[in-house]
C-alpha cells in the first residue's frame, strides 16, 4: 500500500516463550484458559492488523524456534502485525493483557536472551515464522537496530523522518 507514492509500513512483532510444562498439563491450565480471551482482545484492539494462527484460531500448534527449546517443554510463538508501535504498546500494557503477563513465570522459563522482536513490514505483508526467527537472531546478535528492535528501544518506519532509535516512555515498561 502506498500513501502519495510512499510505501506504508506496519509493525510486525514476535514473542516466544519456553514452556515449563506441556500445554495439556495442570500447570498450564491458567495460560490455556486465558489464551482465547486475550487473543480476542488483541483482535479487537485499535491498530491490530493480523496475528499468526491456525485454522482453529490459535498458534499453539505452530512449530518454529525449535532451535531455541533449550531443554524446555517446547517453544510457543506469538506473532502479529500492528499499525504502529503505539498501537502495540497500548494493547501490551492494557489491564487484561498485563494481568496475564504478571503470571507468565508460572508457565514460561525466564529467558536471559531476547525473546521478543519488532520490525517494519510493508503494509499487507504477513511475516513468516522464518522472518520472526531471523528478527530474534538479529536482535540477539546486534541489539536494537532498524532491522529488529524492541518496544523499549524502537525505530520509525522506513522513510518516516529521523531514523535513529526512540526510547519508550516510562509507562511502556513490563510490569512483571
Amino acid at each position: 500500500m502506498t500513501d502519495n507514492g510512499v510505501t506504508r509500513y506496519h509493525l510486525a512483532q514476535v514473542n516466544i516463550g519456553r514452556l515449563l510444562a506441556p500445554l495439556d498439563s495442570p500447570q498450564l491450565a491458567g495460560f490455556m484458559a486465558a489464551l482465547d480471551p486475550v487473543n480476542a482482545l488483541a483482535d479487537a484492539a485499535p491498530g491490530f492488523v493480523w496475528r499468526l494462527q491456525t485454522e482453529d484460531g490459535n498458534a499453539t500448534s505452530v512449530r518454529a524456534f525449535e532451535w531455541d527449546e533449550a531443554g524446555s517443554a517446547g517453544v510457543l510463538v506469538n506473532m502479529s502485525v500492528w499499525e504502529s508501535v503505539e498501537a502495540l504498546a497500548a494493547f501490551v500494557y492494557s489491564g487484561s493483557h498485563v494481568a496475564v503477563l504478571r503470571q507468565r513465570r508460572q508457565w514460561f522459563e525466564q529467558m536471559r536472551e531476547s525473546y521478543s522482536a519488532l520490525w517494519w513490514v510493508p503494509a499487507g505483508t504477513r511475516p513468516s515464522t522464518a522472518d520472526a526467527e531471523d528478527a530474534i537472531r538479529r536482535l540477539r546478535a546486534d541489539g536494537p537496530t532498524p532491522a529488529a528492535f524492541t518496544l523499549r528501544e524502537h525505530f520509525p518506519p522506513p522513510g518516516a523522518g529521523p531514523s535513529g532509535p526512540r526510547t519508550a516512555p516510562d509507562d511502556w515498561m513490563c510490569p512483571a
